[in-house]
């Protein structure tokens, strides 16, 4: 696949990928060179970034994206922590925005006029 389709495909511009090459998230076991040395992708590129986009949708960075791919760079234990304290991040920012929610609806509640003046009752 030439990088223009797994742009195209995966809805990732062809400088990210190019960059994600640079530093290492896009593996050499994903780009091939053809003889003319254009590159060439595997086809479970598209499946490998997908999950590298997800990663970055819930709050992990480039560089825990490239611990966790290198194959030296984490043990399966460290996997796992990396991945509890993600989930320990979105449980508290669940629970910040729900205290939010609430305090919102408590407001509403309150029957607070703005005929008034804003916070006038």
């Amino acid at each position: 696949m030439k990088i223009s389709e797994v742009a195209k495909s995966s809805d990732l511009p062809i400088s990210t990928i190019r960059y994600y090459e640079q530093i290492g998230i896009i593996t050499d076991e994903y780009v091939l060179r053809d003889q003319n040395n254009y590159r060439i992708y595997a086809s479970d590129i598209l499946q490998y970034l997908n999950t590298v986009k997800h990663c970055l949708a819930v709050g992990f960075s480039i560089q825990d994206i490239k611990s966790m791919i290198s194959r030296n760079g984490m043990s399966k234990e460290e996997h796992v922590s990396l991945i509890q304290n993600k989930i320990a991040e979105i449980e508290a920012a669940q629970q910040k925005l729900d205290e939010s929610k609430q305090s919102l609806h408590d407001i509403l509640n309150s029957g607070i006029s703005c005929e008034k003046g804003f916070g006038k009752y």
